[in-house]
């Protein structure tokens, strides 16, 4: 049996600028990249996963029904950053079985769990 692991995920977004302002806030950096002449998007490294911001066109289904998980240091400090920002919170940040989470909508209409990350000593 192989092992199998995730690589890539991609998601399509309306206005590019402000969803990568968004996951910016969450600790992601993008870099811009065009594969010979098709769309410039936006690519950031989590680990082992590349994970790409696409421009939403008439011709590329919608991505909205995708639903992401994030594991952040810092719950509390990216809540009030997205607060600021005026991010819809679908949960606010309440302990739950997988730990201290929130889940919150990008500004394309991403459902994103953002869960705390658990540090042992």
């Amino acid at each position: 049996m192989m092992d199998v692991y995730l690589s890539l995920v991609v998601i399509r977004s309306v206005n590019l600028e402000k969803s990568i302002k968004f996951y910016q806030m969450l600790g992601l950096n993008f870099a811009k990249h065009r594969h010979g002449n098709r769309l410039e998007h936006f690519a950031s490294r989590i680990g082992q996963v590349t994970f790409e911001i696409y421009p939403q066109t008439a011709r590329m289904e919608v991505t909205t029904g995708t639903r992401l998980g994030f594991q952040v240091l810092d719950l509390d400090a990216i809540v009030i950053e997205l607060q600021k920002e005026d991010v819809i919170f679908i949960t606010k940040p309440s302990m739950s079985e997988w730990g201290r989470r929130a889940v919150v909508v990008d500004p394309d209409g991403h459902r994103i769990e953002l869960t705390q990350c658990i540090i042992k000593t």
